[in-house]
């Protein structure tokens, strides 16, 4: 496993299109594992492989913090979705960046796990806004671009100095 680099804000890679995976192997569950532990290493709580500056379908989530394995979810699909919700949203590509966004308080997702089997996921709330959140990033879709008009905030740490976070 390894730390990668989290692409940032204006980087062209985040406004593209990712592909479906066709084969889950080796490599995409390498891929997986690097993802988790730069999503932790940075205490986010979704990313997706294009925020690692992979094109793939591909993402990672935990919003427990509670020792259990993270969410993976390889070609991820919003198949229901119910419900109205506002959320104070930031993203790893948005160091320090916050917004309110209406996302859906409750869905369910497709996919495939990190063996390539077949997952249905139901989240509400906090599951629910990371799910929306990093399949938007699979569709080059960004926070603030549906962020509620004048709501984006910027956020310094307690010395002043830009949060890694």
């Amino acid at each position: 496993m390894a730390l990668r680099e989290i692409r940032l804000e204006g980087d062209e890679i985040l406004r593209k299109k990712s592909r479906p995976v066709e084969v889950v192997d080796d490599k995409i569950r390498e891929l997986i594992k690097d993802m988790d532990e730069t999503m932790h290493a940075a205490n986010g709580v979704g990313i997706s492989a294009v925020q690692v500056g992979v094109l793939k379908r591909i993402i990672v989530i935990d919003v427990n913090y509670d020792g259990k394995p993270s969410i993976k979810l390889i070609n991820p699909e919003i198949v229901k979705a119910k419900g109205e919700e506002e959320f104070q949203e930031g993203c790893l590509s948005f160091p320090n960046k916050f917004a309110k966004v209406i996302r859906p308080n409750e869905v369910i997702v497709k996919g495939l796990d990190e063996n390539g089997k077949p997952v249905t996921i139901k989240g509400k709330d906090l599951l629910a806004e990371a799910l929306c959140h990093e399949i938007d990033h699979l569709d080059g879709r960004l926070f603030v671009d549906i962020m509620e008009p004048g709501t984006l905030e910027y956020i310094e740490d307690d010395q002043g100095k830009e949060n890694d976070k």
